[in-house]
């Protein structure tokens, strides 16, 4: 830790969370954890100038033609200091050499992402899980795609201004960041509970959905095609076909060290998934940390209150 140069570590959040006080005990002496809020109206707020050593809060404001995450995370990314960055966020466990291990990561490969595997907090959310597995963590790690709750770069890795320029209109901040900047992801997964309820989980799902759909267009008439084909398949061969899908999601979470019996879920989430992918592009607008946003294209974000 002590041979890594000074780092600024992004944080957006809207109050204090175990993550914050995790992420400030691993910081070396010339390190800082910026903790970036929307307004001094946030709970976190609160804590400025009651904070640990290192550590700032950065008030990023309303967002204005992109989601609230992007305007954080272009608010800190110019109030940070230091030219090696991390981005992470406030709802998973870290262990304590967390940052020591993404510094590693760096210095032996550059730009690099951990992996995360989402866990459902309510019934939606658990029959998603191994679509999430399979659909999510292992594109992730295969295809070195940037996850914002564990991403480690420098400054002179990407062209930075075209970057925010970017971040400042969309509403996916690793979505765009993977646009800018290649990344290596390590085979070491971060478990993220999500969702909480139905309506949440099925809000996430949709915002899934349209980052597929404006990033990597192509993926979703694959990932189309694949989901009505799997499921044809369970309907006409429910048992061969049920099985061959629970033995894959048995070895994905055994990959991605998730020890959850939500696994068996399988087929039946293969059987949903062509409905809620009627359903997610059917919606006009998805809502997201309490305001509801407008996607219509790549770069043309409307924002509301909820």
């Amino acid at each position: 830790m002590s041979d890594a140069p000074p780092t600024s570590v992004l944080l957006p959040t809207v109050r204090w969370t175990d993550a914050c006080g995790a992420v400030a005990a691993q910081l070396a002496p010339d390190d800082e954890l910026l903790v970036i809020a929307d307004t001094a109206d946030d709970p976190v707020a609160d804590r400025r100038g009651d904070t640990p050593e290192n550590v700032r809060i950065v008030l990023a404001g309303e967002p204005d033609g992109c989601s609230g995450k992007a305007n954080a995370i272009a608010a800190g990314m110019a109030a940070a200091t230091h030219d090696r960055i991390v981005w992470t966020d406030d709802d998973f466990a870290r262990p304590p050499d967390w940052l020591a291990t993404l510094h590693a990561d760096y210095d032996r490969q550059g730009p690099t992402t951990e992996l995360p595997a989402f866990v459902g907090r309510d019934p939606l959310g658990v029959l998603l899980e191994p679509a999430y597995v399979v659909g999510g963590t292992i594109p992730v790690f295969l295809a070195g795609i940037p996850w914002g709750g564990a991403v480690i770069f420098e400054r002179d890795d990407l062209d930075e201004a075209a970057f925010l320029a970017d971040l400042r209109r969309t509403v996916s901040d690793d979505g765009t960041l993977g646009e800018h900047l290649d990344v290596t992801a390590v085979e070491r997964t971060r478990i993220v509970p999500a969702g909480g309820s139905v309506r949440a989980s099925l809000e996430r799902y949709v915002r899934f959905v349209w980052i597929v759909r404006h990033h990597a267009p192509r993926a979703v008439v694959a990932d189309v095609v694949l989901a009505v084909g799997l499921a044809a398949l369970c309907l006409l061969a429910p048992l061969s076909t049920g099985a061959g899908v629970t033995l894959l999601s048995a070895a994905t979470y055994a990959w991605a060290g998730l020890r959850r019996p939500s696994f068996l879920l399988a087929a039946p989430a293969v059987l949903a998934t062509p409905p809620l992918l009627v359903y997610a592009f059917a919606r006009r607008t998805f809502i997201w940390g309490g305001r509801r946003y407008r996607w219509a294209g790549k770069h043309d974000v409307r924002v509301d209150s909820e």
